[in-house]
């Protein structure tokens, strides 16, 4: 496939380095010289200096033969007039824009993006995917990360296996005997910074952060085996009144017995919150004075959340935070390596917004019938949902015919709206969905498992 990215920030970085090492063709566009430089200096892909909404730079991109372009720059206009150009003057496919400002998303404005005006296939919103994101954290307490599948019946827990977890030591394959009627399936481990496809005889280890598959009502139970059930938040405190911090704030609001306080620093963001926000208390401050943080009531929430946008702000403000008694923290963390730097800090979930808007994207990326993709530590694996046509190798084969590659693990089968879980006589029909856990050596692998063939057409 050959795909124009416009934009060699870290989300232009990040997809470029994906979609070059499964052998697509991309060319990325960047007014930066430094930034065109180092990207192709780094990755096979052809790198244009230049404005990616100028017809004559799409030109020099090769937009002519171009299957797909993705829009990712700092500024929404020029990624909706890329594709807007894209479309009207060379008939791309498939356009793809990041676009931040929420009045651009408003509902009431959903024609603006049709085949007569604009016309942009796929929308991104980091801002709301985040807000989600922490939204699926403060419902499932005790995992770190929280992603749903097959439409909201199957979720990924990411979960820190504890010195108390009781299945320590014990091989995958036992963990379902232990607990009856409990589905959950282990898809993936991330150990020593790698995160694998586990077989049926690796065992959790201390440390580990283990990636489950299980049914939606089966996750607090989940969480309760191994250790890890918390009781849901009742008071937060938000740090920071940009776009995600106020989106999370107004879902909360519309919780019974939530108590929602936000500390914001700029006065003009902490009166425009203060219109917007019917039930949140918003103090004007600074999030690292700690007099701020206890009139905040920091020391009696059971969660406080770090959303400016300064990961340096965000990482101090949730170790005073703790420092001060607060029960949970999360933190918006840009930079890889500070994000790494979690453990150590005690902040208890990092949400990584590159990571977020690139596994958005792959979604509609992805070749054949993938219906969603979750990307995980920076890529290392990819959780995905896709869909078994006629044509793949799994259909009509039970998990023990199809021996399936040691770097991909299946979590579970959806068939006719039921949730199954992996056995090695459970057979996979066409039309079933099939959510797994992938590494990156996997990929072709995974694209001839959901293949389309032209008689699909």
């Amino acid at each position: 496939m050959r795909v124009i990215i416009c934009g060699a920030g870290r989300v232009g970085y990040g997809l470029a380095s994906r979609l070059a090492a499964e052998n697509n063709t991309v060319t990325v566009i960047d007014l930066s010289p430094e930034l065109i430089r180092q990207i192709t200096t780094d990755l096979d892909v052809r790198g244009v200096i230049g404005n990616g909404a100028h017809p004559d730079v799409l030109v020099r991109a090769g937009i002519r033969n171009t299957d797909m372009i993705i829009a990712v720059t700092h500024a929404d206009e020029v990624n909706m007039i890329s594709c807007q150009v894209a479309h009207s003057l060379f008939d791309v496919p498939t356009k793809i824009a990041r676009v931040r400002a929420q009045s651009y998303l408003d509902s009431q404005w959903n024609d603006l993006y049709s085949r007569e005006n604009m016309p942009i296939d796929i929308i991104i919103s980091p801002e709301i995917e985040i807000g989600k994101a922490i939204l699926r954290r403060l419902n499932t307490p005790g995992a770190f990360n929280v992603v749903p599948f097959g439409n909201g019946q199957v979720l990924l827990l990411g979960v820190k296996i504890k010195e108390d977890c009781p299945i320590i030591d014990t091989p995958i394959r036992q963990i379902p005997d232990l607990f009856e009627g409990l589905h959950a399936a282990i898809v993936g481990i991330k150990r020593d910074g790698l995160v694998f496809a586990p077989t049926s005889d690796d065992p959790l280890n201390v440390g580990d952060d283990a990636y489950f598959i299980t049914k939606s009502e089966h996750a607090a139970r989940l969480l309760e085996v191994v250790g890890n059930h918390e009781t849901k938040a009742r008071h937060v405190v938000i740090i920071g009144a940009g776009h995600v911090g106020t989106f999370v704030a107004r879902q909360l609001e519309s919780v019974t017995g939530m108590r929602v306080r936000m500390i914001e620093f700029n006065k003009d963001r902490a009166e425009k919150a203060a219109d917007e926000l019917s039930r949140t208390v918003i103090l004007n401050g600074d999030a690292m004075d700690a007099n701020i943080q206890e009139e905040a009531g920091v020391s009696n929430s059971e969660m406080v959340v770090c959303l400016t946008n300064d990961d340096k702000i965000n990482i101090l403000s949730a170790v005073l935070a703790k420092k001060l008694g607060a029960d949970h923290t999360i933190s918006l963390i840009n930079e890889v390596s500070m994000q790494e730097m979690q453990t150590e800090l005690g902040i208890d979930m990092v949400i990584d917004p590159r990571a977020s808007t690139i596994s958005s994207i792959l979604r509609h990326v992805r070749r054949g019938r993938i219906l969603d993709v979750y990307s995980l530590e920076q890529g290392g694996a990819e959780v995905m949902e896709g869909e078994v046509l006629e044509t793949s190798p799994l259909a009509g084969k039970t998990l023990r015919e199809a021996e399936l590659p040691d770097d991909i693990t299946i979590g579970a089968v959806i068939h006719e709206g039921e949730v199954l879980f992996p056995k090695p006589d459970l057979l996979v029909r066409q039309g079933d969905k099939v959510i797994l856990l992938a590494e990156r050596s996997a990929m072709k692998a995974i694209e001839a498992m959901f293949r389309v063939s032209t008689d699909y057409f």
